[in-house]
């Protein structure tokens, strides 16, 4: 585990107080995911093909949408997340 020091810490609260969050933006987006999600449900989809389209890895993919099409757990959150943040 990483050790922060005191001054570390306070630095990244005033940041999440101001809104702002740590790490990388996630590759997959709403619109991507919809877009998996329609793809997916269709048998001639080659799951390779649309990887590279939607610019993730099969694993992502997967991790969003299951392979008959239907959302999983993390694909069921990403869109709540943001339908939660635009009626906000």
């Amino acid at each position: 585990m990483l050790k922060l020091n005191k001054r570390t810490k306070a630095g990244l609260a005033a940041a999440r107080a101001r809104g702002r969050n740590g790490g990388a933006p996630f590759k997959m987006t709403p619109a991507k995911l919809r877009l998996a999600e329609a793809a997916m449900g269709k048998p001639e989809t080659k799951v390779a093909d649309l990887c590279v389209e939607l610019g993730v890895t099969r694993q992502t993919l997967y991790r969003f949408v299951g392979p008959k099409g239907e959302l999983r757990a993390d694909g069921e959150k990403m869109l709540k997340k943001k339908t939660r943040q635009l009626s906000a």
